[in-house]
Order: structure tokens, then C-alpha cells, then sequence
């Protein structure tokens, strides 16, 4: 009944390591609701705001997390 979710303060990675991080971030999406990536949504952590968008889009509540 719980749902989990991943905030990343992360970037668009150009580099040519790329593969690895998509591939580690694919992994990760496996095991998880959610995996909210910083770079896509335009907002970084320590802005309250991805916490209030991760909220949002997990349809919860402050007390309930």
C-alpha cells in the first residue's frame, strides 16, 4: 500500500558515461513509483517546490509521507 518515490538533483548528461546513468536511473525506476529527475521537471532540491510537485504527483499529503 505504499508508494516510494526518488528526487534527483541531476542533470542532462551529454557526457559519453551517459549510458551508465540511464542505465542506473532504468534500474531504479524498476523498483520505484516514481523517479523524479530535477533536470526534467526545472527544479532543483533544496526548492520546496520539488517536494510540493512530488506531493502532487503522488496525490499525497504532507502528513501522510
Amino acid at each position: 500500500g505504499f508508494r516510494t518515490c526518488i528526487l534527483t538533483n541531476n542533470w542532462v548528461d551529454d557526457s559519453s558515461g551517459r549510458f551508465l546513468t540511464a542505465a542506473l536511473l532504468m534500474r531504479l525506476r524498476s523498483h520505484f513509483d516514481l523517479v523524479l529527475e530535477s533536470c526534467r521537471i526545472g527544479i532543483a532540491k533544496p526548492d520546496p517546490g520539488i517536494y510540493s510537485y512530488a506531493l502532487e504527483v503522488l496525490q499525497a499529503q504532507p502528513h501522510e509521507v
